[in-house]
């Protein structure tokens, strides 16, 4: 990779590697689908990732030092058959197997294109509104990297971006899908209500689906003198089918603003989100992702700040270093369920394919940082360096 030193260069640099590991999958997708464009035909790729831990909350992991584990490996297909645009991607992880996406796409001209299948639900900051490999809190709500099935509409000039989508159900076809197990999925969503005198982490005995879901984005790109600044809103409403003739429904709005100047990237964003079921006074829902149950508030507001500087270098193999601080705070749960905040200092480092994430983590009721976002617990640390190959 070539870098140059004008300020343009940089922010264009930065563009490319301000994102976690999935928006370096995401910019793999898009090469490979150029090439598929280019030979007419798809392209195969793919990723293998490790990934090592300290985690202070976890007697077994400290008094051993640690535990460096397999993480994840996938598979992707991408490219053009005749007019069609085709993506798909597919993951194993040691505890489950699942799909990522998977569409057909059409564009209708330069500005103008369509999706249907599996895609990434548009709200707020895109593609992620973080820069280190544990995302900000929202992921954890199914607000951030969220795929479901349904159709995408996109606009996109070099100042306007407009987002259309209409999602039937889940990935996993609904609260009636024809899966073994509803908890085996990629990204989070609702899959029941938390009823009284149930665990944080149980199975739901009373099931849900998100249906009939409208999302709605608009963002605006102002173009500075070494820079740019994007200002956006994003709004979601839907239905919930559940279990036993009842009815519900949940919304989500969201406001952002994304900075870049020179090396600089700056991502602040503020989201609001409730869920409600007829007839029930409801405090937590159930959501399933990564083969387990967990709990999240059935409203809150999350704040997101983070910043990010990218830096060329020329250290062996090493191409580019990005340091960055993501920030992640919830509040207004209903009840007496305490705030939840996340903060992540960390370093990623690029050297030809292989992508590594080096991630220090301070949080309290946090998921995958010993907590929950419906908990009451102390503050944790998590010291996570993953680490991937992309072919």
């Amino acid at each position: 990779m070539i870098f140059s030193a004008t300020v343009s260069a940089q922010s264009s640099e930065l563009e490319e590697l301000k994102q976690r590991i999935e928006e370096l999958e995401s910019r793999q997708h898009a090469v490979e689908q150029q090439q598929g464009k280019e030979e007419g035909g798809i392209t195969l790729g793919g990723a293998a990732r490790f990934q090592y831990s300290y985690e202070d909350y976890n007697d077994d992991n400290s008094d051993r030092g640690g535990d460096f584990d397999f993480d994840t490996f996938r598979l992707d297909a991408n490219g053009e058959i005749g007019d069609l645009t085709l993506s798909v991607q597919y993951r194993w992880y040691q505890y489950m197997d699942v799909l990522h996406h998977a569409w057909v796409g059409y564009e209708f001209s330069d500005s103008h294109s369509g999706q249907l299948g599996v895609t990434q639900v548009p709200f707020g900051i895109l593609p992620y509104a973080s820069h280190s490999f544990f995302f900000s809190s929202n992921f954890y709500t199914g607000l951030e990297d969220d795929y479901d099935m349904g159709l995408n509409y996109k606009f996109e000039s070099k100042r306007n971006r407009l987002d259309l989508a209409f999602y039937k159900n889940d990935e996993q076809g609904g609260i009636d899908g024809y899966v073994s197990e509803r908890s085996d999925r990629y990204s989070y969503d609702v899959v029941g209500v938390r009823l009284e005198g149930e665990g944080t982490y149980d199975v739901p005995t009373l099931e849900a689906g998100e249906t009939n879901t409208f999302n709605l984005r608009y963002a605006h790109t102002l173009q500075l003198d070494g820079g740019s600044v994007e200002l956006g809103l994003s709004g979601q409403l839907g239905e919930l089918e559940v279990d036993g003739n009842l009815d519900g429904d949940h919304w989500a709005a969201a406001i952002h603003g994304v900075i870049n100047y020179g090396a600089w990237n700056l991502q602040l964003q503020a989201a609001d989100y409730q869920y409600d079921i007829d007839g029930m006074d409801v405090e937590q829902m159930v959501v399933g992702a990564y083969a387990f149950y967990d709990s999240i508030p059935a409203e809150a507001i999350t704040y997101t700040a983070n910043i990010a500087y990218s830096l060329p270098v020329k250290l062996g193999p090493v191409t580019n270093l990005t340091f960055y601080n993501d920030y992640s705070l919830m509040t207004d749960k209903p009840g007496s369920l305490d705030d939840t905040f996340m903060n992540v200092t960390g370093m990623a480092i690029s050297a030809g394919g292989l992508y590594t994430y080096v991630d220090f983590v301070v949080a309290e009721n946090q998921p995958f940082i010993g907590g929950t976002l419906v908990g009451s617990g102390d503050t944790n640390k998590r010291l996570n360096i993953n680490f991937g190959y992309y072919f």
